[in-house]
Formats: C-alpha cells, sequence, structure tokens
C-alpha cells in the first residue's frame, strides 16, 4: 500500500511487487492516478483518516510524504498499525535542516531529517530501522551548493524547481539512477534524501 501516492508515479513499479492499495488526499492526484495505474485509489490522510484496518499489509510505503504532516510521529504510528506482523515499511524524507529552501516551503514541508532524528522518531513510533541511509548522494555537492550561493546572495524566495533542458535532464536522471546499485549494500553518508526501511519492534 502507499500512502499519499500522489498523482501515481511510483505505482506501476509498487505492483511488479504484489496485489497494489493506495490512499491520496488531494482529488486532482487521485485522479491523474487512476489514469496511469486501474486501482481503486481511495481517499486518504494521515494520521487520522486511513481508510483501511490494521494489520493490512505486507508493506507500506510513503515517499516523500511525511515530511507534509506536522505531526510525524501519530503519522508514523498509524503506518505500523497497517502492517502485518512481519511487515515493512519504506520512506523516504528530505535531508539536511541546513538545506532548508524556497523548495521546501512551495512544497509545504514542515521539515528536513538528520539521520538520527528519522531514527528517533521511528523508534518512538515503535518501528526499527532495517536499512536507515542517505540518498542522491552524487548529486548533493551540486545541490548544497546552488542552495547556500542562494541564501549568500540574499535570493531564497525564488524556488529551484525550473526544469533543465532535455539534455541536462538526461544526465541528472543517470546519476541518479546509478545510485540504485549502492542503495542497500552500503551506507550512505550524506545526502539530499534519507530512505528507511523499518519494521515492528517487537
Amino acid at each position: 500500500m502507499e500512502a499519499g501516492c500522489g498523482t501515481g508515479g511510483n505505482l506501476g513499479m509498487l505492483a511488479e511487487f504484489g496485489e497494489l492499495q493506495a490512499f491520496e488526499l488531494d482529488e486532482e492526484a487521485r485522479q491523474a492516478a487512476s489514469r496511469k495505474h486501474p486501482i481503486d485509489i481511495k481517499f486518504g490522510s494521515l494520521p487520522d483518516n486511513v481508510p483501511y484496518p490494521a494489520n493490512s499489509f505486507d508493506i507500506v510505503a510513503a515517499f516523500d510524504v511525511i515530511e507534509h504532516i506536522e505531526d510525524d510521529l501519530s503519522s508514523l504510528e498509524k503506518l505500523k498499525q497497517l502492517l502485518s506482523a512481519d511487515g515493512r515499511l519504506i520512506i523516504s524524507v528530505p535531508a539536511l535542516p541546513w538545506l532548508w529552501s524556497e523548495h521546501d516551503v512551495t512544497h509545504h514541508h514542515f521539515r528536513r531529517y538528520t539521520r538520527s532524528q528519522l531514527e528517533y522518531v521511528l523508534h518512538e513510533a515503535g518501528l526499527r530501522p532495517i536499512l536507515l541511509t542517505y540518498f542522491n548522494t552524487l548529486l548533493f555537492p551540486a545541490i548544497a551548493v546552488q542552495r547556500l550561493t542562494k541564501r549568500a546572495l540574499g535570493r531564497q524566495g525564488k524556488g529551484d524547481d525550473t526544469m533543465p533542458s532535455p539534455f541536462i535532464n538526461r544526465i541528472l536522471n543517470h546519476v541518479f539512477e546509478t545510485e540504485k546499485h549502492l542503495i542497500g549494500r552500503i551506507s550512505m553518508p550524506v545526502g539530499v534524501s534519507l530512505l528507511a526501511v523499518a519494521e515492528k519492534l517487537r
């Protein structure tokens, strides 16, 4: 089950691993996701309006969702409740509070996490990380320099969501994709985002 599936960009990939369910708060995003993948995407939101009973899923995924919710602890507790006894929670969140920029404001983030902060809130929610690593590491230097330069020049009010040229975008995508061969094999020391795979505390 994907919590907060947005416009459905991950649904095709997730469907390869089993029977898929999803929920999403935004109506337009939900409709867009339904056009991409033929499942019943339910209305729902964290932490108090989740349309599934406890112990329903072997895998629950929340990609770039938790940072949008003020009460991250209650949201993680709710996601934990959805897991079967041996289930796994997979989440990604933006990393490093000092990278905070207009991008985070525009996308309605409440926070960015350090590794220790994410580990702490997972533990408080009754979850034990099996994997906890930074990612988007190879592009980290360029992104960090860009955001720190904007801050130094007083240009924080300008976002960084402008799409690069198709040629540059292909290069950036290729660099980002190379990390899939490293995730799970080594723990990245730093990155723009954090990835966690967690299980219920016994």
